[in-house]
């Protein structure tokens, strides 16, 4: 059954956020410190040495963080925990006032008629863990299993949505060949023992849920990228799939049972720790994908090398950009859902980030008219209702983010939110786009 506006009546609409970006909180209530906490404090590291101390404050201010998803009539809410709330060394006996406080979110939602969507990581690995070896450690995988049975104990009989971890390229990638994010790592061999991992704490954590006896949906959430070739000569082309191994093929075919890329393994195999059971632990059955999309890149095929090993490079492109520097083209959220759809077998996809970066300013009246977030968001959103014409199984659709929040590496200097946040008094102001989404669940937003 399908609304005036083409989609489901049962497709689900809601807002993602990260324990990290928006907590606060740091040092309360035994939490420990995570990679992030060491990353934001290291200077130089985070623009104008912002760190996410305070954040949002939503560990404070959660009920009324509840309240606005509940004005917007959101179905859903994803966010990740604070794996050092729970475990604040990443092992051992779990802080009851961490699952306390996770129970009272969870709670809360519940009662204002919002769905939990859970995700246990999004990069804050506890920092006892990264003196360990981090993801270059597998015990590490091993202690990801433990922290994801304490919490399908804790609360796995009123959460029945579930992800094992966000954005896994960003922690390998970002987190250990490139140093942008924590911990901050340049040396790709590290890199390559991370991205196993983090799979394999992925299909340990994923197959524990199933032992557990729980019947809720279990998924992962990737940055899914397959940049379009810049024209249509074969070698283009043919750039533009090497061009999404990284980002798409090297999570995707190792959870459905393929094992690692060929080009990858060529490049990288040597370095991929892998033992014996580990595939298979890998490609535990999950129900869904989420994917996260921001924007499509545009590449041509350039000289393999041992620098470019997969033979593309970026060309400059025509679309209007983000506060991030990122183009604008809704169309290419069209191209990577279809592309997931036809080449894994995936029962579900959802798109669990979408949004965009704004220079947002108030009005001399206190509104914050963000009409290009506005405009990004009807664009994108136009684009699902394509998909789903399209049949391809797409049954919901996340902003980010409820709120404007720390976003990584850039600090507080890159608006996301529907929702302004004064890093002062951290009062909580709607913006105009807040208000489109709005029209959006309800079926008037196209």
């Amino acid at each position: 059954m399908k609304r005036q506006d083409g989609f489901p009546e049962d497709f689900v609409w809601g807002c993602s956020t990260s324990s990290y970006q928006i907590e606060g909180a740091a040092s309360e209530d035994g939490r420990g410190p995570s990679i992030w906490d060491t990353f934001s404090h290291t200077p130089g590291k985070v623009v104008q040495g912002h760190t996410g101390d305070i954040a949002c404050d939503s560990y404070h201010r959660w009920r009324e963080d509840v309240a606005l998803l509940k004005e917007l009539n959101a179905g859903a809410y994803r966010f990740s925990v604070s794996w050092t709330r729970i475990q604040p060394d990443g092992k051992g006996k779990p802080n009851q006032k961490g699952l306390d406080y996770y129970s009272r979110l969870v709670d809360g939602l519940r009662e204002a008629g919002i769905e939990p969507w859970l995700e246990l990581f999004h990069w804050d690995l506890p920092q006892a863990l990264e003196d360990a070896g981090g993801w270059r450690n597998r015990d590490t995988a091993f202690r990801f299993e433990e922290y994801a049975r304490i919490m399908y104990k804790a609360i796995g009989d009123r959460v029945e949505h579930w992800t094992s971890m966000n954005e896994p390229w960003c922690a390998a990638f970002l987190g250990h060949l490139t140093g942008e994010h924590a911990p901050g790592l340049r040396d790709r061999e590290k890199t390559s023992r991370a991205v196993h991992h983090l799979l394999l704490a992925h299909g340990l954590a994923a197959r524990a849920y199933r032992e557990g006896g729980f019947k809720g949906e279990y998924g992962l959430v990737i940055n899914a990228a397959k940049p379009r070739p810049a024209t249509l000569r074969p070698e283009d082309v043919e750039a533009s799939e090497r061009a999404s191994i990284e980002r798409t093929s090297l999570w995707l075919d190792p959870v459905f049972g393929r094992g690692y890329p060929e080009l990858f393994v060529q490049h990288f195999g040597s370095q991929m720790p892998i033992e014996p059971g580990d595939m298979d632990i890998i490609a535990a059955p999950i129900d869904f994908i989420g994917v996260n999309y921001y924007n499509e890149d545009a590449v041509r095929a350039a000289l393999l090398s041992e620098e470019n090993p997969y033979g593309f490079e970026y060309v400059p492109t025509w679309q209007r950009k983000t506060e991030m520097g990122w183009d604008i083209e809704a169309q290419g959220l069209r191209r990577i859902l279809m592309h997931i759809a036809r080449n894994w077998p995936a029962k579900v996809l959802y798109v669990t980030e979408n949004g965009a970066a704004f220079a947002d300013a108030p009005s001399p009246d206190g509104v914050i008219r963000d009409y290009d977030r506005i405009e990004y968001l009807r664009e994108h959103l136009a684009a699902c209702r394509q998909v789903i014409a399209d049949e391809v199984p797409l049954k919901g659709y996340f902003v980010w983010s409820l709120m404007d929040n720390f976003e990584w590496s850039f600090g507080y200097t890159r608006k996301f939110g529907l929702v302004s946040i004064d890093h002062i008094t951290k009062a909580r102001r709607p913006k105009l786009s807040f208000y489109y989404y709005r029209d959006a669940i309800a079926g008037f937003g196209l």
